[in-house]
């Protein structure tokens, strides 16, 4: 096992045996979990809002990850509000047109149907990998926003994020990436975004109940889809005034407790080292790949090399995803099932979905190679 593996572990000595799904729900950590009763603790003792913390740091540790300042990050409930919240107040007209791949998430798709924008499919290559060339052409012939999830909920194939981002600022047509199944697993720094959208409880292993949305291009047409009284100013008959940064897109009211949970969770990501964070997971997808591909007819969807850590089998004849997940709850093992709901223009059928977290024995990936090959 790697360090980053061992010190994850050390950790994490909580995580349970068998743990599958980081893409998921992952397991936070000791030092996660304490900061987060100690804050409920501090609320029932002094008042929420007397308890309310300076969270820059929180904001900072995540910011640095993609590369921008903490002014630029704004704390919502989840990554799918974090995107609504983005989305519907984004002053585009009717009929605008914006590009996203067949595989983009089923919640972001409901939501650009529901802003009457026009959606452009941009071409993709036989394993859903945005074909840049033409994404260039789409460019050329006019489109107003780019949104791309740089690690799909449902494959485990990794957008080429900087090289979109470049073209799209050459363009000057603004980029929404999806960073829900990326940050804290590849490599975020430098896609060159104009906003950022994302969630803690998955690589990261901060709590559920808190997503993030980071906007270093913030633009005069950018604003929250609801105003609130704490993202704007009430200057009284005057129009409603944004506060500066990404202030405009969060509420006073939220988890606090949870949004402090993901500042612990960003800062140990940053003190275990991003890229040998991102190297390990790399290689325990590659492993786990080579080792379950073809066992009991089932086989990997993404290319075996990908440099990620979600892996997703089609079934063979005569077995189920949902019949394998079964199976290996049985065997105590953790693993997820991914309906076409997930990615509707992508998904025929439901896949299987293994994640392993850093950390995770090659023994437990044995154990799930022997649930796929036993149907019994």
């Amino acid at each position: 096992m790697s360090a980053v593996g061992g010190a994850w572990q050390v950790a994490r000595s909580v995580a349970p045996p068998g743990h599958l799904d980081a893409a998921g729900c992952n397991v936070p950590s000791d030092r996660v979990l304490d900061a987060v009763v100690a804050h409920l603790r501090l609320e029932r003792e002094r008042g929420g809002y007397v308890a309310v913390p300076d969270l820059t740091a929180a904001r900072s540790a995540l910011a640095a990850l993609v590369g921008a300042g903490s002014e630029d990050v704004a704390f919502l409930e989840s990554g799918t509000a974090a995107m609504a919240a983005l989305l519907g107040g984004w002053r585009l007209a009717p009929g605008s047109r914006v590009g996203v791949t067949r595989s983009e998430y089923g919640s972001t798709l409901m939501l650009l149907r529901r802003l009457a924008w026009d959606l452009v499919e941009l071409p993709v290559d036989g394993d859903a990998r945005l074909d840049l060339g033409g994404l260039r052409a789409e460019l050329a012939a006019g489109l107003d926003l780019v949104i791309v999830s740089h690690l799909g909920s449902h494959r485990g194939v990794v957008q080429p994020a900087r090289e979109i981002g470049t073209l799209c600022r050459t363009a000057g047509v603004p980029f929404v990436l999806d960073v829900c199944q990326s940050l804290g697993h590849v490599e975020v720094r430098g896609a060159g975004a104009s906003a950022y959208v994302g969630t803690s409880r998955k690589w990261l292993a901060g709590p559920r109940g808190v997503g993030f949305l980071i906007v270093p291009g913030l633009a005069a047409d950018m604003d929250a889809a609801a105003p609130t009284l704490g993202g704007h100013a009430w200057d009284g008959p005057g129009p409603l005034v944004p506060l500066p940064g990404a202030a405009r897109y969060e509420t006073s009211e939220g988890a606090i407790a949870a949004r402090i949970g993901l500042g612990v969770a960003a800062l140990e990501h940053h003190a275990l080292g991003s890229s040998a964070v991102h190297a390990h997971l790399a290689d325990l997808g590659r492993t786990a790949r080579r080792l379950l591909d073809g066992v009991g007819g089932w086989r990997v969807a993404e290319p075996l090399d990908e440099p990620s850590a979600l892996v997703t089998l089609n079934p063979p004849p005569g077995d189920t995803p949902e019949k394998a997940a079964a199976r290996a709850a049985a065997a105590s093992l953790l693993v997820n099932v991914v309906p076409t709901a997930r990615a509707p223009l992508d998904l025929r059928e439901p896949v299987l979905r293994v994640s392993p977290p850093p950390g995770t024995p090659l023994e437990t990936l044995d154990a799930l190679a022997r649930v796929l090959a036993d149907r019994r």
